[in-house]
């Protein structure tokens, strides 16, 4: 009987082979790439109350899947940059880990994408994919095929990304005003 299972068994291991994380930037990388002039990066780790959650996923159409996001203060001499966020949003099946670098006046600066678990859709770390997030802000429409280029065979980890990207820039809003 044991032979029997070990004849079936065996080649099904085989293909069912674990996927790997392919780990890019570390969040230090990322925060240089993103703000290379930046002197600074101060940890401002964002916890969420209840109401801030629920205007998040109202203004975005997307849930806050977290109550604290890592969130860091880009500086230059003291000097606010932008806000350095690190998010995860599901791939296809595995968490997708990526920053995102928002300026002041609520736009895209960039996104880098940090850790891909997905066995497919890797496509959106080119350069020329992340770079239409670019400039975004929330009167864009934030739309695959329309203001965002889908990637064949990387559909969910576009759409997923972009959103992450729209629901970053509305908690910018609702949780990074600068005071006045």
């Amino acid at each position: 009987m044991r032979a029997i299972a070990s004849i079936v068994l065996l080649p099904l291991a085989a293909v069912v082979a674990p996927a790997h994380a392919n780990e890019y930037l570390s969040v230090q990388q990322a925060q240089k790439a993103l703000f290379p002039e930046a002197d600074r990066f101060v940890a401002s780790p964002v916890l969420l109350s209840k109401a801030q959650r629920e205007a998040i996923e109202d203004k975005s159409g997307l849930k806050q899947r977290w109550d604290k996001q890592d969130v860091w203060r880009a500086e230059k001499d003291g000097r606010l940059l932008g806000w350095f966020i690190v998010d995860k949003v599901v791939g296809k099946h595995e968490f997708i880990t990526y920053a995102a670098a928002l300026l002041p006046q609520g736009k895209v600066r960039g996104v880098e994408v940090m850790i891909f678990n997905e066995t497919y859709g890797d496509q959106i770390r080119e350069a020329s994919w992340r770079k239409t997030l670019e400039g975004k802000t929330l009167a864009d429409p934030f739309k695959l095929d329309e203001d965002v280029p889908n990637i064949s065979g990387a559909t969910l980890s576009c759409r997923n990304v972009m959103n992450g990207v729209k629901r970053l820039l509305v908690l910018q809003q609702v949780a990074l005003r600068e005071p006045r």
